[in-house]
């Protein structure tokens, strides 16, 4: 198969290393690419966010499967596109998209669907978001509408921040993602991930996984993209499993499927979970960043035959197999981040790392200038291992870290610890 993967993150990063442990894929593409990604595929300067241009791309090399990884293309309908050229596509259309794109359209799904989620409220006037704001207790939630990088929620716990969020995202810090806002009441519990994946009929759940979103250990500081994940999620065991299918993913599915917008793809459910009770908090229309370097890591090369099956519209009958294992990925950011950032910084020490089917580094933002790995982004490597207990995942990855010489980056030293409390 010639397979071309969309997208230049970590998430694009594992999901071309785990497509290439299968021996289907002949040919992998992927646009337009990083540093880690080179080194493994080819890499295309192609505008991912142009249907035409990706599904005239694919026509050119022969593809016979597109895998979309980041939520704009999907947005923008890119999967419509290549659907129309008589392509096989992995990702949602943009109708079904919206799940993740428009977070009252969610919201409007679950009311219709019955699955259990926050009280909320949708508003496109700053005056109206404050009054109703006034009249509710903190902790709050503020959200920004549409798509910002993961960015666009603000945990408020005094009323002071909670107006100063509103009063951001109505004056364009998410541009025109945040021209209307969600106010979410404050769900007690703890958080983790499930991601199934759709062909429109079939739900079949692939993994679970946690990630850690605040920037500091402790889970202090601003909200990021994400500074680490581990799977498989403890308090996420198969009951409470069971029940967000039955409560919540599978009555999203019909609902979608009742309104004529079927959904096809990976959907990642994230769930607050308080004795043994899951509500849903946000869908994401893609593999979470980085939990899918954790979830690549233990499906490995049966992930294509996932993916295909889901693009294909055969799921049913599939089984995801995974081993008794566990895997941990530690985020290196650019120190800054997510605030302002200096770009073009070397990574030494990533050569003497060896490549494996148990330990990755994945390469979310980097370049390669003068033969050297840089910094080119915020969130800029993924160090990813894998063990017979989360301890040991941990331990691999944290001796990865240490091997990697880039001064002008930081990173956590805690991440797993609501299963592993001490530090590293």
């Amino acid at each position: 198969m010639n397979i071309l993967i969309l997208g230049s993150g970590g998430r694009e990063h594992s999901i071309a290393w785990a497509v290439l442990q299968n021996p289907k894929c002949d040919r992998l593409i992927v646009a337009p690419g990083n540093a880690g990604i080179a080194r493994i595929a080819e890499c295309a300067d192609l505008d991912i966010l142009d249907g035409d241009a990706v599904a005239g791309f694919a026509a050119e090399n022969a593809v016979d499967l597109v895998i979309i990884g980041p939520e704009a293309p999907l947005a923008v309908g890119v999967a419509d596109a290549c659907r129309a050229a008589g392509l096989k596509v992995f990702g949602p259309s943009a109708a079904a998209a919206r799940l993740e794109s428009s977070k009252s359209f969610t919201k409007a799904i679950c009311d219709a669907a019955g699955a259990p989620t926050a009280g909320h409220a949708h508003f496109t006037d700053l005056a109206a978001a404050r009054t109703y704001l006034e009249r509710q207790p903190m902790p709050i939630v503020i959200k920004a509408d549409g798509l910002a990088a993961g960015k666009g929620v603000v945990v408020a716990t005094e009323r002071d921040q909670a107006q100063a969020a509103l009063d951001h995202m109505f004056g364009g810090e998410f541009g025109a993602a945040g021209s209307e806002v969600v106010i979410e009441e404050f769900m007690e519990g703890e958080e983790a991930s499930f991601f199934v994946l759709v062909d429109g009929e079939t739900v079949l759940p692939i993994g679970t996984a946690q990630d850690h979103k605040r920037m500091g250990d402790g889970d202090t500081g601003p909200n990021t993209g994400g500074m680490g994940a581990y799977s498989p999620a403890p308090i996420l065991d198969e009951s409470v499993g069971q029940k967000a299918l039955d409560e919540i993913i599978r009555p999203t599915m019909r609902e979608m499927a009742r309104r004529g917008t079927p959904y096809s793809g990976v959907l990642y459910a994230g769930l607050m979970i308080r004795n043994g009770q899951p509500r849903l908090v946000e869908y994401n229309a893609r593999f979470g960043d980085p939990e899918c370097q954790v979830l690549m890591m233990r499906l490995g090369g049966q992930a294509l035959d996932l993916i295909q099956a889901c693009a294909e519209g055969r799921l049913d009958g599939m089984e995801a197999h995974w081993a008794d294992d566990h895997a941990l990925t530690v985020v290196l950011a650019a120190k800054g981040y997510p605030g302002s950032y200096d770009k073009g910084s070397v990574i030494g020490g990533l050569d003497a790392l060896e490549d494996s089917a148990s330990a990755m580094v994945f390469h979310a933002g980097t370049a390669l200038r003068e033969g050297k790995v840089t910094a080119n982004g915020g969130r800029v490597l993924n160090v990813t291992a894998r063990g017979a207990t989360l301890a040991e995942a941990r331990a691999a990855a944290y001796r990865m870290v240490e091997a990697i010489d880039w001064p002008e980056g930081f990173c956590r030293s805690d991440i797993g610890w609501r299963a592993l409390p001490e530090r590293v």
